[in-house]
């Protein structure tokens, strides 16, 4: 046999390598993707996202609207994110035009969106639902006779399949065209019949960026394209579903009364036998508080097939994996607060809302809300809706804006409204701040007490007297 020489071996080994190679960038990916477990590796997540987000939003979006579970998950998911609205809080240093801002942004809220079906906070809310499930979320801002108006866009609109070079020197990856210098210049969309039955085609159309607002969780450098937020759940999910079809089937198998016939002598040749009258058990069948008679020489005995009890804390260890995965609380998800007390639902809410402000003020608000805002003062002072003659060389200031979340509703909000005004007296925070917690603005908060005190006067009315002496001590 003829030896290898030392390049034959060296080839050879390196041929080997570029096999396992190849095998494992061809393996690497999402495990929501491929729909099992067990890949080798995974890669940046450029080219990672891009290869399985797609995928991964369909099928997110069947488990969102079919499973339980997942449902639960992610209107948890909208509500804390969004609530009944993130307002904002013009923040100009005159205070006499902050009023005025915040007047022109309240008429305007509720007539935002173009399709005329909710408002402003419903359009961020609904814009918060495709990032959970599909993983991202588009809108457009449209200028239009009546103003500033929003529209959201689909995310399978925006062609992931348009990747090309551009003899300007930027490139189009997967619907988002970039300039030379990396920066995002323009969004291909493709137009799409809402009617239709059946998905057709038709070539996108080039819509410039500063018109599209691009909401997503990025995950790390290189991203171009968001990840439904479900990926690491829905295999489990699937699993989890399956195992619920199994256990109701054998539920269904157990609660079948099935009874078989022995004949111990072996004389029977068959049925009927000789000797069974009309109304034997092998006639009428069982019915409840009767006795029946079996033929001599027979033997009856009945089915009881085994209750699979003991996967029921099986499906519970699966929901509390899928809790951990989407990151909310299990209660939120399995609505069952059996197991809860003051003490675990408030350190479950604590880490939960901490999730949930950092989604808030690092994706959702320098994403979606600051560039809408931007949009919005530049369409008002250009239409006259706004007389800001500094406008040219002060537009920072008009366009300063802070903006709050909802309030959040505490477990027991005697005891934290307690810790809070204690903290306020040592000055370990301010009233602002106190105040924005509960989703409201200080100024307005303020304003509304003055025309309250200024009414009571009117009215000869004393309610904060009379709060006072009835927590006067005897």
């Amino acid at each position: 046999m003829r030896r290898l020489s030392f390049l034959d071996r060296l080839f050879s080994r390196n041929a080997k390598q570029e096999r396992a190679t190849r095998r494992d960038v061809l393996q690497r990916h999402w495990d929501a993707a491929s729909g099992h477990r067990g890949n080798p590796s995974f890669g940046s997540y450029g080219p990672e996202t891009l290869a399985g987000s797609a995928i991964i939003a369909r099928k997110a979006r069947h488990a969102a609207e079919n499973n339980a579970w997942i449902a639960n998950g992610v209107a948890a998911h909208v509500t804390a994110l969004v609530g009944p609205g993130i307002v904002p809080t013009p923040q100009h240093p005159n205070r006499e035009a902050r009023p005025v801002v915040q007047s022109a942004f309240n008429r305007w809220a509720p007539v935002a969106d173009y399709d005329e079906l909710t408002d402003f906070h419903g359009l961020i809310a609904g814009m918060a639902r495709d990032m959970v499930v599909s993983g991202e979320a588009f809108a457009q801002m449209m200028t239009t006779d009546e103003g500033l108006r929003l529209r959201r866009i689909a995310p399978e609109q925006v062609d992931i399949a348009q990747t090309s070079e551009l003899s300007s020197g930027g490139r189009i990856i997967a619907g988002v065209e970039f300039d030379a210098e990396g920066r995002r210049v323009a969004y291909w969309i493709r137009p799409i019949d809402p009617t239709a039955i059946f998905e057709g085609y038709a070539p996108p159309v080039r819509v410039p960026a500063a018109d599209i607002v691009h909401l997503f969780k990025p995950l790390g450098p290189g991203q171009v394209r968001g990840i439904s937020w479900l990926a690491p759940v829905l295999i489990r999910a699937g699993e989890l579903d399956q195992l619920d079809d199994a256990l109701l089937v054998g539920a269904k198998v157990a609660a079948m009364f099935a009874g078989f016939l022995i004949d111990q002598n072996g004389s029977a040749a068959g049925f009927p036998f000789e000797g069974v009258t009309a109304d034997s058990i092998m006639q009428t069948g069982l019915e409840p508080g009767t006795l029946k008679v079996l033929p001599a020489g027979f033997d009856i005995k009945f089915s009881g097939p085994q209750n699979a009890q003991q996967t029921v804390d099986f499906a519970k260890l699966q929901l509390r994996g899928i809790a951990a995965g989407l990151g909310v609380p299990e209660y939120m998800l399995t609505g069952d607060l059996s197991g809860a007390n003051y003490s675990s639902l408030r350190a479950g809410l604590l880490e939960f809302r901490g999730r949930v402000e950092a989604v808030q003020f690092q994706t959702i608000i320098p994403q979606v809300l600051t560039p809408v805002w931007r949009r919005f003062i530049t369409t008002a002072v250009l239409a006259g809706d706004l007389d800001a003659a500094d406008f040219e060389s002060n537009a920072g200031d008009w366009f300063a804006c802070e903006w709050i979340p909802p309030a959040r509703e505490w477990i027991d909000p005697e005891k934290d409204a307690r810790a809070t005004a204690e903290m306020i007296s040592a000055g370990l925070t301010s009233r602002r701040r106190a105040v924005a917690a509960q989703g409201y603005s200080v100024d307005e908060l303020d304003a509304e007490i003055i025309s309250d005190r200024e009414r009571e006067r009117e009215l000869g009315l004393s309610f904060g007297e009379t709060t006072e002496a009835a927590n006067a001590p005897a």
